[in-house]
């Protein structure tokens, strides 16, 4: 297999992927953010007759960029992306890429957005980088080397209980949602409290930063998460076995937190959490 041009034989193939995935996930940001500023004016159309998932010009243009880069830089590489599809799933590093995480925030003025690239390494996720325009944050990590916002370790929450923080939460309407307000419910009665900010690759970076102590989403696709799976690993947090079974194609019930409240939510969440 070739490697990328930025990678030369004296190089660490995995650091060049780094290197490639933060500097790509802020350039598409920008190109994002030019359309953010013009959003009135641009085209949308609804995925499948769900008003929740819409997809916009934006979003096609942004990943087309992506998979551009990809393509000159590791042309032997598979992916995944939210509207582009996957190719070459049978090559060792796999990127996971949305171009827009939370279109419908980014089509109606909000700041919960994002561009989410991730890598995974002979099945597992191994690196990752989350542009949020918006704020001037990049979150980005690399397993055995840390997690960081622009240049700040990330570190999850010291909760013990979850009357301690906030727990991002979201759901959609796919199979799976009936569990959400049951656990709204025991999340409040345990003492809890909850956000919803639209996009998974950034409630999935607030739980790496600490700002966070948990999140759970009904059903989340892998694009929404892939990245950030490695930030909550590197910054001590803990995650379910997302990518089980057909996880990384069709998504999974999916939960992040803190190490001292992991267990608390996933009783909240129940049985749903890991079942086939």
């Amino acid at each position: 297999m070739s490697d990328s041009p930025l990678a030369s034989p004296d190089t660490d193939p995995l650091a060049a992927r780094y290197d490639f995935a933060k500097r790509v996930a802020l350039e598409a940001a920008e190109r994002a953010m030019a359309f953010y500023v013009r959003r009135r004016d641009l085209a949308v159309e609804h995925k499948g007759g769900d008003l929740q998932d819409v997809v916009s010009i934006a979003d096609q243009q942004v990943e087309a960029f992506i998979r551009s880069e990809l393509a000159t830089h590791f042309p032997d590489d598979g992916v995944v992306g939210e509207e582009g599809g996957s190719a070459g799933l049978q090559a060792r590093y796999i990127w996971v890429i949305d171009p827009i995480d939370c279109t419908a925030c980014f089509l109606n003025g909000l700041h919960n957005w994002c561009v989410s690239i991730g890598l995974m390494v002979d099945g597992e996720p191994m690196l990752g980088a989350i542009a949020d325009p918006n704020h001037g944050e990049l979150f980005h990590g690399f397993v055995g080397r840390g997690a960081f916002v622009n240049d700040t370790p990330l570190q999850a929450h010291g909760a013990a209980h979850v009357r301690e923080g906030l727990v991002g939460v979201g759901t959609t309407h796919r199979p799976g949602k009936e569990h959400f307000l049951p656990f709204l419910h025991g999340l409040l009665d345990a003492g809890g409290m909850f956000v919803r900010n639209g996009s998974g690759a950034l409630m999935t970076a607030y739980v790496a930063a600490g700002r966070l102590i948990g999140y759970y989403e009904t059903h989340l696709k892998s694009w929404d998460c892939l990245a950030g799976l490695v930030l909550v690993r590197e910054a001590g947090g803990r995650s379910n076995d997302f990518l089980r079974g057909d996880g990384l194609l069709a998504g999974n019930p999916y939960l992040v937190a803190a190490p001292g409240v992991y267990e608390q939510l996933a009783v909240l969440v129940g049985p749903s959490l890991d079942a086939p």
